[in-house]
């Protein structure tokens, strides 16, 4: 975290796009506090240089004054954009570098819209993972998570059993079903995220299965070569099994190799990526480090359809089978930028094409993928407001834990903690 970030409080973060705002600078702690018998000067600067019509001078100084232990700053901020506020505390004819200091103005339509991290593919030890759904839970808030959803294959149970180990505590992370979908005879691999009853338990009744995925075959009319009829119609029924459940469906991991091969095949993938029966597309998937071809194929197919006029809702999801193995379980997930956290603001969000794909392997830079206006925005987030959330979970995700090991005081911790993380997004935007 910079230290700007962890010395001073800058309020707000989010701004109206071309408006008028007073932000203020407040030290946190003695050691930074500013002297009212000194003089502080600060320097504006849009990073883009959308000044039009704020005429900004470049280079020019303003004078500022310590009003209640806080320098405020009434200023402009045009188009979208990150801002910098270079403040300098004047010695005489030396100058000492207090801080650079970051804001950004954003349109309507994003600034309505707060940032949640989450991740919507991972297992249990009740499918192939290796702890239970509630541990899950806890490490997910852990590590920053605002939502998540426990997708073990062919199983819808575990998601809800991951919610019910927290029945009666007051928690932020919300907890939302879901499942990995996995349709007979289709290598085709499907996440249901949200929905309100399990897709996979319908292909008990094969008598019928068949018959609908037989109805849809007879509607489609020719198909390109290599995409079998069967495979491409189970895949229709599922998505739209899952969109009457309410949920997200995921067109899962299209460049996973295994078996000699990928896994759907080329043409498969193609025409799914053509016709989009699906609402979400797997841009960022749990690769481990020998394995990123695929996530660079997933990446470049995604510009790609794009530069043809292909809009895709993209999610970035770990697929972990494991928290504590070192591997997957936080290197991938979801930003979304939603009004709010509850599921149905973040299925239309995605579908909406508000969300990117974002990839943080420990030990190297954050990369984040998707339209490039929400990825110069989600940069400055991670950047400038994220990680001060990531630190107010780790507390929450140790008691959620504890409380799953027989703490009988954690659910009492966990109510102090309450409505924290929100309260402090409510408080950056202006």
């Amino acid at each position: 975290m910079k230290a700007e970030n962890r010395f001073f409080e800058l309020l707000p973060k989010v701004v109206p796009a071309d408006k008028e705002t007073v932000v203020k600078i407040r030290p946190l702690f003695d050691h930074v506090y500013f002297n009212s018998d000194r003089q502080y000067q600060i320097t504006y600067y849009p990073v883009e240089e959308i000044a039009l019509q704020s005429g900004w001078p470049k280079q020019n100084r303003q004078n500022l004054t310590v009003i209640d232990d806080c320098l405020r700053l009434s200023q402009y901020f045009e188009g979208e954009q990150e801002h910098v506020l270079l403040v300098e505390e004047v010695l005489g004819s030396n100058r000492r570098l207090v801080g650079e200091f970051r804001l950004y103005s954003v349109q309507p339509d994003l600034f309505d819209r707060k940032p949640y991290k989450g991740d919507i593919h991972m297992h249990s030890h009740l499918s192939d993972g290796r702890e239970s759904p509630g541990y899950v839970a806890g490490c997910c808030r852990k590590i920053g998570l605002d939502f998540m959803a426990l997708t073990d294959h062919r199983k819808y149970e575990p998601s809800l059993a991951a919610k019910q180990a927290y029945d009666g505590v007051p928690i932020d992370l919300r907890i939302y079903p879901g499942e990995e979908v996995h349709p007979p005879n289709n290598p085709v691999h499907i996440v249901n995220f949200g929905g309100s009853f399990s897709v996979n338990e319908l292909f008990e009744d094969k008598e019928k299965y068949q018959a609908e995925v037989n109805q849809i075959e007879q509607q489609l009319g020719p198909l390109p070569a290599g995409v079998d009829r069967y495979v491409y119609a189970s895949c229709c029924w599922s998505f739209e099994k899952i969109r009457k459940g309410g949920g997200l469906g995921v067109f899962c991991h299209p460049y996973w190799f295994t078996g000699h091969r990928y896994s759907p095949s080329g043409a498969l993938t193609s025409y799914l990526l053509q016709t989009q029966p699906f609402d979400a597309y797997e841009l960022l998937g749990g690769y481990d480090r020998q394995s990123v071809d695929s996530n660079t194929l997933q990446v470049a197919r995604y510009y790609e359809e794009r530069a043809m006029g292909n809009e895709l809702p993209i999610v970035g999801v770990s697929d972990s089978h494991g928290c504590e193995t070192g591997s997957l379980f936080g290197w991938y997930y979801t930003v979304v930028l939603s009004p709010t956290l509850t599921h149905s603001d973040l299925i239309i969000s995605i579908k909406d094409l508000f969300s990117v794909a974002v990839e943080s392997i420990p030990g190297e830079s954050i990369r984040v993928y998707g339209p490039f206006r929400l990825v110069k925005y989600v940069l400055f987030l991670l950047r400038e407001v994220l990680p001060q959330q990531d630190t107010l979970c780790v507390e929450e995700g140790r008691l959620m834990l504890a409380h799953l090991a027989g703490d009988t005081s954690a659910a009492k911790s966990l109510q102090a903690l309450s409505g924290r993380t929100a309260r402090r997004l409510n408080t950056l935007w202006a």
